[in-house]
């Protein structure tokens, strides 16, 4: 790789580590390419992202950033998992490491708040930000299903009472 082709490497991922919601950082020794191929795809779908680049040149793409605290995790073959949802990436990353023991999590960033093992496995067990949103919308829908429910309710019974009186006079 040429000087001109690290600078713009380093520039991107400046860039991503800016804008970003999370990155989780973990090790990657052992897997095969179609593991690889595989959580590519599956980060890709959630809308996260994979990405393997030499530790000497993220670390000098982390100055000046908030996730500036994930440089001491860059040691050995580290991939960087990122994504503008703070729960997506991690969720993949810790399904991922379920099934692959040779995909280790060594730790992330949310922000300015630095994240070990246990943080990322916390984040991933938090609902996606599309979960919460239906979760509010059902909760602001409720209250009005329920008050059509209270007011249907008393015509309902009136009508029942007066069918039932009237079966009783068909009945005599």
């Amino acid at each position: 790789m040429d000087r001109a082709a690290k600078a713009d490497l380093v520039a991107t991922l400046n860039e991503v580590f800016k804008s970003t919601g999370v990155v989780v950082v973990a090790h990657y020794a052992g897997l095969t390419v179609a593991d690889m191929q595989k959580l590519r795809r599956e980060m890709k779908q959630v809308g996260a992202t994979v990405k393997v680049a030499k530790n000497r040149l993220a670390k000098i793409a982390l100055e000046g950033t908030d996730v500036a605290s994930i440089g001491s995790l860059l040691r050995g073959p580290t991939l960087l998992a990122y994504s503008s949802d703070p729960v997506a990436a991690p969720k993949v990353a810790v399904e991922f490491a379920k099934a692959n023991d040779k995909f280790v999590i060594l730790g992330g960033a949310m922000g300015a708040t630095a994240l070990n093992t246990d943080g990322v496995k916390a984040l991933a067990s938090l609902p996606s930000l599309d979960e919460l949103r239906g979760k509010l919308v059902g909760l602001i829908q409720a209250p009005a299903t329920k008050i059509a429910q209270v007011v249907n309710a008393p015509a309902a019974k009136v009508a029942r009472v007066f069918g039932a009186y009237a079966k009783r006079d068909e009945a005599a």
